[in-house]
């Protein structure tokens, strides 16, 4: 396809250029030109397989011609809908392709677009650690602070359970009272946890929603998960996703996964691991019924809990330096901190909701 001058191809005279690196797969290519609105000169390339061969040009033309302002949802089915039944995909999909394309128009993003912080762990009562997610998610969605990543700390016995959860079905009040337990809810949707003091390792990454456009809600778990997997290997411990939010190994579950997309566009991530469980006083906190293990191939809750400390035999400490370490390398991270109008704002949210019975019993 032989390409117009500048001045005849585009709009604003800018030649347009994404590209999307494949989460296990392969680098995707786009260059684009928007002529009147609408996709032109489109040209799409990368490492990947692709049969048969005069497929690309199947997804070059599917593209051509879109509206500039189509949603990645309808520039991967336009993709699907052009390509033959018989063609075969390999180190990619049509929905990278969106994704790519998003990411010419400035639409998505990728890490390196951004500046990354990351707040090392510090002691914080549980209500507050809650507090903050809403708070850092509204002000990274906000553009009041850079992508971040924070890891919790806290002293004590906390039950912490998801916003969809029911209380009486999840917690044990019999196990909360006799074990001193701070049971709250937090913004994301997911599983109930049991957090001691050092028994569990957690972190939030606060994030703009264009980092994951085009990414399915599925997908976008082990996408954001990535450098953790990248630490967890580096320590011998080989992970991988179980979906849809699920952090395992061969020897068991380890961790999970839960999320929150505010309307400013801001993002919440939040994964708890286990690192050095008490099962036998989890059972007595929390409810774990047979149901909620049926599709895990166990019959007991405590043989879910497969700590790091015995994978890895490392201090809890030594190994958040580690996913600290892998998470500045991979993406030029620097160290931050929380403020004081951060901790103030996180505070008085405690007083007028995370520490409320309202808010604890909205789903009684």
């Amino acid at each position: 396809m032989t390409s117009l001058p500048a001045q005849e191809t585009h709009d604003d005279g800018t030649h347009l250029h994404g590209e999307y690196k494949v989460p296990g797969g392969k680098l995707v290519v786009v260059d684009l030109d928007v002529v009147e609105g609408r996709f032109a000169n489109v040209s799409v390339s990368g490492d990947f397989f692709l049969e048969p061969d005069e497929a690309l040009l199947d997804i070059n033309t599917a593209l051509t011609g879109l509206p500039a302002e189509s949603p990645a949802g309808e520039i991967a089915s336009a993709v699907k809908a052009r390509l033959p039944e018989s063609a075969v995909l390999f180190g990619f999909s049509a929905e990278a392709v969106a994704v790519t394309v998003r990411r010419a128009l400035s639409k998505a993003t990728g890490w390196a677009d951004h500046q990354w912080d990351v707040i090392p762990p510090s002691v914080l009562p549980t209500p507050v650690n809650v507090a903050l997610d809403e708070v850092l998610t509204e002000e990274v969605g906000a553009g009041l602070r850079n992508p971040t990543l924070r890891f919790w700390d806290w002293a004590e016995p906390s039950v912490v359970i998801g916003s969809f959860q029911s209380v009486r079905n999840e917690v044990d009040p019999e196990g909360v009272a006799r074990h001193g337990v701070t049971v709250v809810r937090r913004i994301s949707g997911g599983g109930a946890m049991f957090m001691e003091a050092g028994n569990c390792i957690t972190y939030s990454l606060y994030l703009p929603q264009t980092l994951v456009d085009g990414i399915s809600f599925a997908d976008s778990y082990a996408f954001l998960d990535s450098w953790v997997m990248a630490a967890l290997e580096k320590l011998g411990i080989s992970a991988f996703y179980v979906p849809l939010n699920d952090i395992a190994t061969d020897q068991g579950k380890i961790g999970g996964a839960a999320q929150k997309r505010l309307a400013n566009g801001g993002m919440l991530h939040h994964v708890t691991m286990s690192y050095d469980i008490d099962a036998d006083k989890m059972v007595e906190v929390l409810r774990i019924g047979k149901e909620k293990l049926s599709d895990k191939g166990t019959r007991s809750a405590k043989k879910r809990v497969d700590p790091l400390r015995r994978q890895t035999g490392l201090a809890r400490a030594a190994i958040i330096d580690a996913m600290q370490e892998v998470f500045t390398e991979r993406y030029g991270a620097v160290v931050s901190r929380l403020t004081d109008d951060e901790l103030a704002e996180a505070r008085k949210r405690v007083d007028t909701k995370f520490g409320t019975a309202e808010w604890l019993n909205r789903v009684p």
